[in-house]
């Protein structure tokens, strides 16, 4: 039995609550409101629980293993278990609906997180890589709930859907990188090592996350799409001609929305990676690695108040193109500001939080556009699996590069691979208007 068929049965149990929507436009916004809502809760959580091990994963990894060389490990097996986690939570998306496979991907980054407090406590690497590892299924939920806001979404409202959930992630991500030297205490006072504090705020954040969209994400709002678009199918009848041209640009778009938010992550994730070890190297603190880091994360989310309308309005190609220019100035503030310069390493940290914000916003647009509800979640799982695994290589070769050349090194060549933004987004408009004529001539 396949995916779509296990998810049309599940939809025809529930067939009498999912009619009164799809007859009810009045119902779908009023869902769509709702969910948001709940998105919005449960992300202020996730958002704690993605933020500790961005903070502290490398600088963890460092203190156990006694080298810099595999300072970028932990960062790479979040984003392995990422590209899993977000492969699991698309399938079962796919067949259970939004609210049951994003908690469970909450919820087991929840546990992860206790494994890598235990491991911490007995120095134990293998517990260590394996949790990080689970562990990365939670920070892929976090970014798949984005999501969830747009299943019901109109066209014109997707952008700025999948901006307010990203900016509720800001809360808890902004507060958790600012909270580590406090759960270091905290942590220290309970016999755990301070680098471990921050995970236990994660624990906590991460499971009560899932618990919001496992009890509240009612009626779910991905099964109601999917009955929207198969009513919408029966009662517009299409010529196959239209039907191929409509395939042609459904696969340019998610071609093209994959390549920018994957290119996008890979700059953002490998210059972040080494900047704590960067700064721990010349005399920074922890509480000055947690500003940094939570100004960079805040710069991730935060803009998402007005991004998402600037992608909607402006369009998803203007603003990808502006996001491969702002990683590149990010790289040059990286490469040029010296290590006692806290102002201008949170410049460059900002930028690069900024641009990964506007690409990741226009490329996940350009997504939700491409794909038809019936395949949307899998696909979305797919694409964030090739996200995860890019981010996961940058992670860990930012290690390595920084360790044979340096840190100056790492960011410009952060900065350049940004730049190819703008031939990908060039491309796409090409190929858009010889298709337009085409279409035209035929």
């Amino acid at each position: 039995m396949t995916q779509e068929s296990s998810s049309s049965e599940a939809g025809n149990k529930r067939t009498p609550t999912i009619q009164r929507y799809v007859g009810s436009p009045k119902l779908q916004e009023q869902l769509y409101k709702k969910t948001l809502i709940v998105v919005i809760l449960s992300q202020i959580f996730g958002g704690a629980g993605l933020a500790a091990g961005l903070t502290v994963g490398a600088l963890l990894a460092q203190d156990m293993l006694k080298t810099d060389s595999y300072a970028g490990i932990p960062v790479a097996l979040i984003t392995v278990g990422s590209a899993l986690g977000a492969w699991f939570v698309g399938r079962l998306t796919q067949r259970w609906g939004r609210g049951p496979a994003l908690a469970s991907g909450f919820l087991a980054g929840g546990v992860a997180a206790i494994g890598i407090i235990i491991a911490a406590v007995h120095q134990n690497i293998y517990l260590l890589f394996a949790s990080l590892l689970i562990y990365g299924a939670g920070t892929a939920t976090n970014m798949q709930a984005r999501y969830a806001g747009t299943d019901l979404a109109k066209p014109s409202q997707r952008a700025a859907a999948v901006s307010m959930a990203m900016v509720s992630t800001t809360f808890g991500a902004v507060a958790g990188p600012n909270l580590v030297g406090v759960m270091g205490r905290v942590a220290e006072s309970i016999g755990v090592p301070a680098l471990a504090g921050p995970f236990i705020l994660a624990a906590g954040a991460f499971i009560l996350a899932g618990l919001i969209l496992l009890l509240f994400l009612r009626p779910d709002p991905y099964g109601i799409a999917q009955a929207i678009e198969e009513a919408n199918i029966r009662n517009v009848v299409d010529s196959s001609n239209e039907a191929v041209n409509r395939s042609e640009r459904n696969t340019r778009g998610i071609l093209v929305g994959a390549c920018v938010m994957i290119l996008t992550q890979v700059v953002m994730v490998s210059i972040m990676t080494m900047t704590p070890v960067h700064m721990k190297h010349h005399g920074h603190d922890l509480n000055a690695v947690g500003l940094v880091i939570g100004i960079h994360i805040g710069a991730m989310y935060l803009p998402s108040l007005f991004t998402g309308f600037l992608v909607d309005k402006i369009g998803r190609i203007a603003m990808s193109v502006t996001a491969g220019i702002v990683m590149l100035c990010s790289g040059i503030f990286a490469a040029v500001a010296p290590a006692e310069s806290m102002g201008l390493i949170i410049t460059a940290l900002a930028l690069l939080g900024l641009g990964w914000n506007l690409g990741f916003i226009s490329g996940t647009a350009m997504l939700i556009d491409a794909t038809p509800a019936s395949t949307r979640a899998k696909t979305q799982g797919t694409v964030d699996v090739l996200i995860a695994l890019a981010g996961a290589s940058g992670g860990a070769l930012s290690g390595m590069v920084v360790a044979s050349t340096s840190y100056g090194t790492l960011s410009i060549a952060g900065g350049l691979l940004a730049l190819v933004l703008i031939p990908v987004c060039l491309s796409s408009i090409k190929a858009r208007k010889a298709a337009s004529s085409h279409n035209a001539a035929s």
